[in-house]
C-alpha cells in the first residue's frame, strides 16, 4: 500500500472483528488497511451499532452470531474487542472453531483462564497474540533497545504514570483496565535475567464506584529494583509518562508532549569510592551528581495498532508465534493477579509466583515495523 508496512503471504488472511464499541472500530479500520488481511465480519449484538461502524457503502459482512462467523470457511481469524469478563469463552470458542486470535487486553479475566488459552492455541497449532499495544509503539522499541544494549547501565528504578479523566468501567477497577498497559511496557523491556518478584498495591474508591477508581503498584525486581505504576480515572489533568533510570542514563516518554515525547539524559548521582575522598569529607559524601548531555532521539511515526495488526498478519503467514504472544498476556496476568490479592489485603507485598512458572522466550516487541516481517530473524528479537 506504499505506506511502509509489508506482510509476505500467499494470500490474503479473512478475519472477523468481534465486538463493535471502544476498541473494535479501530481494530476494523486497521484490519481493512493492513496488506495480507481481508476484513469478512464486524460481529456485534448490535447490528445498527456494526453497520454504523462500517458505513453505508462497506462490502463487509454484519453478524450478531459469533457462531455463523465462526463457520465460516472465509474466516481464518478473529479479533476480539469485547468486554474483557467474555474474553476466555469468546477466545476459546474461536481457538476450538480453527481460527487464530488476536484479543484485547487483558488476555483473560484470570491466569487460570488464560493458561488454558495459550494450552489450546499451542495444542491446536494456532496464532494466539494479545494487543499490548503501547508495546509496538516507537517509544517503546527504543526503550527497550537503550535498556538491553546496556547504555542504560544498570536498571535502578521504573516509575509510570497514567492518568486522567477516564471512564469508570462497570465490569472491572481501574487497576485491571489501565495497568495492564504498563505491565506489558515492564515485560516487553526488562533485560532477560530481570523480573518481577512481588507486588504490593494500594487503591481507593472515592466515588463509590464499588472498586478502585485510583491505584498505586510498586513491584520489586529480582536485581532490586523498584517499578511503580499510578493509574487513576479521576484526574481532571491527563498524564502519560514513563522514565526508566539507569546507572548510566535515564529515559523519560512523556507521551502527550509533541514535540519531545522520548529523552535521554546522561545525568545522574554516582557512588564515590571511600578512598578517592579527601579526609575532611570521608563520611559526609557519599555521591557525585553527574550532569551531561539530553538527547532527544528521531522517531518514526507510526501508527502501533497497525503495527499490531502487521504483526498478527505476519505471525500467522510464517507459522510462528507473535511477539506479544499467550505467554506474554500470561505474565500481565501473573501481576495482576497478586496485585489484586495485594489490594484485597490493605497493600500487603504478595509473591508473583506464576510469573515464574511462565516463559519468557517468546517475548519481545516489534524492532522495525516498515521491514518485512520475514527480513527479521525470530532470534532477533526474543528476549
Amino acid at each position: 500500500m506504499g505506506d511502509g508496512y509489508t506482510v509476505e503471504s500467499n494470500g490474503p488472511i479473512g478475519i472477523a472483528v468481534v465486538g463493535g464499541g471502544y476498541w473494535g472500530p479501530n481494530l476494523v479500520r486497521n484490519a481493512q488497511q493492513t496488506p495480507g488481511l481481508h476484513l469478512e465480519y464486524l460481529c456485534d449484538l448490535n447490528a445498527d451499532r456494526a453497520r454504523q461502524v462500517l458505513g453505508n457503502y462497506s462490502t463487509v459482512r454484519v453478524s450478531t452470531s459469533l457462531d455463523e462467523v465462526l463457520a465460516d470457511p472465509a474466516v481464518s481469524a478473529v479479533a476480539i474487542a469485547t468486554p474483557a469478563a467474555t474474553h476466555f469463552d469468546v477466545a476459546m470458542r474461536a481457538l476450538e472453531a480453527g481460527k487464530h486470535v488476536l484479543i484485547e487486553k487483558p488476555l483473560a479475566p484470570t491466569y487460570e483462564e488464560g493458561r488454558q488459552l495459550v494450552e489450546a492455541a499451542e495444542r491446536l497449532g494456532r496464532v494466539l497474540m494479545v494487543d499490548h499495544t503501547f508495546c509496538y509503539t516507537s517509544e517503546v522499541r527504543h526503550i527497550r533497545e537503550v535498556v538491553r544494549s546496556g547504555r542504560l547501565g544498570d536498571l535502578q528504578y521504573i516509575d509510570s504514570v497514567r492518568i486522567n479523566l477516564g471512564i469508570v468501567q462497570p465490569d472491572v477497577d481501574v487497576l485491571w483496565d489501565l495497568a495492564p498497559h504498563d505491565l506489558s511496557i515492564f515485560d516487553a523491556i526488562l533485560p532477560d535475567d530481570v523480573f518481577p518478584v512481588s507486588v504490593a498495591a494500594h487503591g481507593s474508591d472515592p466515588v463509590g464506584a464499588g472498586h478502585a477508581c485510583v491505584a498505586h503498584l510498586t513491584l520489586r525486581l529480582s536485581n532490586g529494583a523498584l517499578a511503580h505504576v499510578h493509574v487513576n480515572w479521576l484526574s481532571p489533568t491527563k498524564i502519560r509518562t514513563f522514565v526508566v533510570g539507569g546507572s548510566n542514563r535515564t529515559v523519560i516518554w512523556d507521551d502527550l508532549n509533541p514535540t519531545q515525547r522520548l529523552s535521554e539524559h546522561d545525568r545522574g548521582v554516582d557512588r564515590i569510592s571511600p578512598e578517592l575522598e579527601d579526609a575532611d569529607v570521608r563520611g559526609r559524601r557519599l555521591v557525585s551528581y553527574r550532569t551531561g548531555d539530553t538527547v532527544a532521539p528521531a522517531l518514526a511515526n507510526l501508527e502501533a495498532l497497525r503495527s499490531v495488526m502487521v504483526e498478527f498478519a505476519a505471525a500467522i503467514a510464517e507459522n510462528r508465534r507473535p511477539l506479544t504472544d499467550g505467554f506474554a498476556g500470561l505474565r500481565v496476568l501473573a501481576i495482576l493477579e497478586a496485585a489484586s490479592e495485594s489490594l484485597a489485603k490493605d497493600g500487603m507485598s504478595v509473591p508473583i509466583r506464576a510469573i515464574q512458572e511462565t516463559p519468557r522466550t517468546t517475548a519481545g516487541v516489534i524492532e522495525d515495523v516498515p521491514t518485512t516481517m520475514a527480513q527479521r530473524g525470530r532470534g532477533e528479537v526474543t528476549v
